[in-house]
């Protein structure tokens, strides 16, 4: 399954299986580099703001810093529940399983508390 992202993003196949009890996600390799190529920036942007507390810089450049980092994390994870909505739930919905619903409530609800 493949979808747009707001950003104009191409979202591509992201759905979630249950083997042996284990829930597992099965991204496509784009998907999963393109996370992991956020990711790797986004632990820089952690470097960095560690750097900039060491240097003794500027608090209100550095919180400007960790806005933008917890930016990064939160774009992350829009594109992690989008394709989890879009197949894995779906799928499980299909399936007759409306508990899912209920995971991903709780899981927005984690989300809109940062």
């Amino acid at each position: 399954m493949s979808g747009k992202m707001p950003n104009g993003e191409i979202l591509e196949e992201a759905c979630c299986s249950l083997e042996h009890n284990d829930r597992k996600s099965h991204h496509s390799d784009k998907v999963k580099n393109n996370l992991v190529t956020r990711l790797n920036r986004i632990e820089g942007q952690i470097r960095g703001i560690k750097g900039l507390i060491e240097k003794d810089t500027y608090c209100d450049d550095v919180i400007t810093q960790i806005s933008a980092t917890q930016s990064a994390l939160n774009s992350v994870a829009k594109i992690l529940l989008e394709g989890h909505m879009k197949s894995c739930v779906v799928e499980r919905i299909q399936e007759g399983d409306l508990e899912v619903l209920d995971e991903v409530l709780v899981t927005v609800q984690k989300l809109m508390k940062k």
